[in-house]
């Protein structure tokens, strides 16, 4: 083989570096220059040679592969992409070698490009991908370290030969990879803003009221629209450590998963902050949703602000579920900056105090007219409304409300007498009219009280 690296000068009689180190240095160079040449020329004929075989090593890197990652090949539409974009990668790579190319100079393959492409559109990892050129660089090196211990060289000479190989497809991998990540999160992008866009358009048409095909508008939203449906508005404050809307919907996964649901939810982003989910539900699992996701949420420390529906079948469920837990969020953040971390439609008193619909002034007024200097933000005005609201609820009955709050009867009939006496009149005329102020104090809190 022309410039084996077998036929290496000795170096034996040559002067010391100490008598001639310019001649010294001289010789060396050209020795090493004739060894790269060499190893070079060995490598070259290496690929080469591996490319008279090249249908194989192809096929069976694309096995390897298909075998290891099925995502990447799960139809034979994918399968094609893939064995196009494993035949440019090893024939691109092989060219570099055989002709000298730099790897920055050479072009991605185009089957390549567009493999990421169909990835990213089918919500395939990018983790995958990646690994799916690092197991195809190990497939091909294993061919390389085959086909140079065929080569009958010197052990120095295969050691340089494999390393020069290993050390340009390792480089080309690592370009590549960057090269195909790009191309997946561009399209990952512009694929989910579209199929979010499309997804948005259809979700908006049910909430409006539109006729619908059920099943159709199933499969267009990939969400069963027959289950029973537990809507939620979901809300945080920006972080600036990761995507706000992507930590929600993670979250809305596992809020499902704890309220016993066995298909995905659906997420839609309303703004930059919030989220308006919907979680499919069996007739079974519905009854303990709202409760299971309460303790969900409650259980993790960077659980987003939660408003819930209640759990409703069907088309209508949908869209009278989302309607619930809009005025629940209406409730929740009209009554301060730190609201409760679960809201639900559910909860007593709360379709009462959503009837204002967030208008705080006009509820704080009317709280204000109704209950007088009892309406005032003092810890023992707020002790008072407390047990007057629950003695009420009770039906007027000191015994329960003494039970509920863990008091004496005497201290309830204490607190309540007190109550009707800080508010400057009986509460017997107007009694309804108590209690719903009561129930505004209780879900807007401070909004509506007077300092």
């Amino acid at each position: 083989m022309a410039g084996d690296v077998r036929d290496r000068p000795s170096f034996g009689n040559l002067l010391a570096p100490e008598d001639n180190l310019g001649q010294y240095c001289l010789v060396m160079a050209r020795a090493r220059a004739e060894d790269d040449a060499a190893v070079a020329d060995i490598a070259a004929a290496i690929v080469a040679k591996l490319g008279t075989r090249l249908d194989d090593l192809n096929r069976s890197v694309q096995q390897l592969v298909a075998t290891e990652i099925p995502a990447l090949a799960d139809d034979a539409q994918m399968m094609q992409l893939l064995h196009d974009s494993v035949e440019g990668n090893i024939d691109t790579v092989f060219s570099a070698i055989r002709h000298g190319i730099p790897i920055e100079q050479v072009e991605p393959p185009t089957a390549a490009l567009e493999h990421a492409r169909r990835l990213a559109q089918r919500a395939v990892s990018v983790n995958a991908l990646v690994r799916s050129y690092r197991l195809g660089h190990k497939a091909v090196l294993d061919a390389v370290r085959d086909e140079v211990r065929a080569a009958d060289l010197d052990a120095t000479a295969s050691l340089d030969v494999f390393g020069q190989i290993a050390e340009i497809t390792f480089g080309y991998v690592d370009w590549i990879s960057q090269q195909v990540v790009t191309t997946y999160q561009s399209e990952y992008d512009r694929w989910t803003q579209k199929r979010n866009s499309l997804r948005a358009l259809r979700i908006r048409e049910i909430l409006g009221g539109a006729q619908v095909d059920v099943d159709e508008m199933t499969g267009a939203l990939s969400y069963p629209l027959r289950r029973t449906h537990l809507a939620a508005v979901l809300w945080c404050d920006e972080s600036g450590d990761e995507d706000e809307l992507v930590v929600m919907e993670r979250f809305v996964t596992h809020l499902a998963e704890s309220a016993g649901a066995r298909e995905a939810p659906l997420f839609l982003s309303e703004d930059r902050l919030t989220g308006w989910a919907w979680i499919p539900l069996s007739a079974d699992a519905a009854p303990d949703a709202a409760a299971a996701i309460r303790a969900a949420a409650e259980a993790r420390a960077d659980a987003p602000c939660i408003a819930l529906g209640t759990p409703l079948p069907g088309v209508e469920g949908f869209r009278r579920s989302h309607r619930q837990a809009r005025d629940a969020h209406v409730v929740a953040t009209a009554s301060g900056p730190h609201p409760r971390r679960v809201t639900a439609a559910g909860d007593p008193g709360l379709r009462v105090a959503a009837l204002p619909g967030g208008d705080v002034e006009s509820a704080a007024a009317l709280v204000a007219e109704i209950l007088g200097p009892l309406a005032e933000r003092t810890d023992n005005d707020e002790r008072l409304r407390e047990t007057l609201r629950v003695f009420l609820r009770a039906g007027a009955s000191y015994k329960a409300a003494a039970e509920e709050l863990h008091l004496h009867v005497n201290s309830v009939k204490y607190r309540v007498a007190k109550a009707v006496e800080r508010r400057g009149r009986p509460i017997a005329e107007d009694r309804l009219d108590v209690e719903v102020a009561l129930l505004l104090c209780q879900w807007y809190g401070d909004a509506v009280l007077r300092t």
